[in-house]
């Protein structure tokens, strides 16, 4: 699995799984804090924040993104 570096220019969005280095899990945004350089996570302890830097992007090739993007809302049933 090959991961990026959250740069200025990359967001993270809400329900994407992330890298958290220093515990080397994977983690599920709840939120992302540009201006406070501040995530919000679930891990496997629970709900925490940390920097930014603390986190990396996991790396999906085209496939991959086009199957993760299949399913949109289920409520009203439109993508």
């Amino acid at each position: 699995m090959d991961f990026y570096e959250i740069t200025e220019d990359l967001k993270v969005s809400s329900g994407e799984y992330i890298l958290h280095k220093p515990t080397n899990s994977l983690v599920l945004c709840g939120s992302f804090k540009r201006k406070e350089n501040k995530i919000r996570v679930l891990g496997a302890t629970g709900m925490f924040e940390d920097a930014i830097d603390n986190f990396n992007k996991i790396k999906l090739d085209k496939k991959e993104q086009q199957n993760r993007n299949i399913s949109g809302c289920k409520g009203c049933g439109g993508r």
